[in-house]
């Protein structure tokens, strides 16, 4: 057994420090998985949590600018994978995890995730059909967002030219892996961003889509910037994200949910032979339904002809009517005649008697005549009588209205006098002036 004055001697920072080297050189970059406990946010900002397992406890920190870049929420209880450094904590004499990323490990933590969100995004109206909009029946253009490269895009591609070639523009990106739920929120928004009347045409329908995968290869489509995107694109958009049995967040919130990317395409745009032989059918029902038409007015027609009675005769008979009229006026008119002829020579009645009383009659006329012509304007004033009116020639009959007109007309039997009111305040007259 060797002295222990032979053993070396370390101070407490020695060992700190080469214990720090060693578990951090051994060690470096690593994943961990454990479920989390204990997680506390402090006021800085920075996330302190523990991660365990059913034999062991580690301590992780989360430094505050990483933990607010996490797609993951820090909170007990779920099982993630922690990706960081291994390093130690001199002062505590312990050793830690500092987390760069964090991601949920196992179907069934995912799926616990997945319906928080779910609820989450439900009680914020995300998913309300009332938003939903109308995908448009003839796109001119389709943009699609997926990967450029796969099955996917080509199905998407065959599936329109087949069924009715329209422009398709393709915005690249990412389908799964980390980054790819930020780039697909960015060709969402920069599609929408487009100008109506710019280089790069803005589409009428957008297709987000990618093929089959498990829950971690398709989680970008989970992600809360996704779902957001989509929510507030203003141009409608087709969801067909994995199999038709797999349902993403992205596919509530979308417009329309495809089955398959080959849906997607399907729900975009029609058959164009369908639509060509819809459109001759409706031709041909509007020619038989014009002919159908013209024919039934033909008859209508023939028939109201037939009640239409012969124009010739009616006027033949009306003629007829009026001579018969003519004949009977002539021979009312010489009954009438012949009849105040026999009066005239009735034997009571004799040439003499009608000489008298003519006579008679004349006489009266002219006591009559006399008689109105003694009470005529002329003769009233011939007899030193004046008519007195206003500027309107209208009869005043009193000098109350004489002081009112100001102006006066006075007719004597040779000529009228214009005359001014001026009323005399030293009595109760008043002056005539000639104007």
């Amino acid at each position: 057994m060797n002295d222990i004055k032979d053993i070396v001697e370390y101070s407490v920072s020695e060992i700190s420090f080469a214990v720090k080297q060693c578990v951090e050189t051994a060690f470096g970059r690593v994943r961990v998985r454990g479920e989390i406990f204990g997680a506390k946010k402090a006021d800085s900002g920075h996330w302190y949590l523990s991660l365990k397992d059913e034999n062991a406890v580690l301590s992780a920190v989360c430094w505050r600018g990483v933990a607010a870049a996490l797609p993951v929420k820090i909170e007990d209880g779920i099982e993630v994978v922690a990706t960081g450094k291994i390093t130690t904590f001199a002062g505590r004499s312990s050793y830690q995890l500092v987390i760069e990323h964090l991601e949920v490990a196992g179907t069934g933590a995912l799926l616990k995730l997945l319906e928080e969100r779910k609820q989450q995004f439900l009680k914020e109206g995300l998913f309300d059909a009332a938003h939903k909009q109308k995908i448009p029946y003839l796109p001119a253009v389709i943009g699609v967002v997926t990967s450029p490269s796969g099955a996917v895009i080509r199905d998407i591609i065959h599936r329109v030219r087949d069924r009715f070639p329209t422009r398709i523009i393709v915005w690249p990106t990412p389908v799964q892996g980390e980054g790819a739920a930020e780039k697909i929120a960015a060709a969402i928004n920069g599609f929408n961003a487009l100008p109506a009347d710019g280089a790069v045409v803005r589409p009428d329908v957008l297709i987000v889509a990618r093929g089959g995968g498990s829950l971690e290869d398709l989680w970008p489509f989970n992600e809360e910037v996704v779902v957001r995107a989509v929510y507030n694109s203003t141009i409608p958009l087709i969801s067909a994200v994995g199999h038709e049995t797999d349902t993403m967040l992205i596919d509530f919130a979308a417009d329309v949910r495809a089955p398959t990317p080959t849906g997607a395409a399907e729900f975009a745009v029609p058959v164009k032979n369908e639509l060509l032989l819809q459109l001759s059918s409706l031709d041909n029902r509007r020619l038989q339904a014009m002919t159908r038409l013209l024919s039934e007015r033909g008859q209508m027609l023939e028939a109201l002809c037939r009640g239409i009675p012969n124009l010739e005769q009616i006027v033949s008979e009306s003629r007829q009517k009026l001579d018969e009229r003519v004949e009977r006026l002539k021979v009312s008119i010489g009954n009438y005649l012949a009849a105040k002829h026999q009066a005239l020579d009735l034997p009571g009645l004799k040439p003499y008697h009608i000489k008298n009383l003519l006579e008679k009659n004349d006489i009266i006329l002219k006591n009559l005549s006399a008689r109105l012509e003694g009470v005529s304007v002329e003769s009233v004033l011939k007899r030193g009588f004046a008519w007195v009116t206003d500027r309107h020639f209208k009869t005043l009959y009193d000098a109350t209205h004489a002081k009112r007109s100001g102006e006066l007309n006075i007719r004597f039997a040779d000529g009228i006098v214009k005359t001014k009111v001026v009323e005399n305040r030293d009595a109760e007259q008043f002056d005539l002036f000639d104007m």
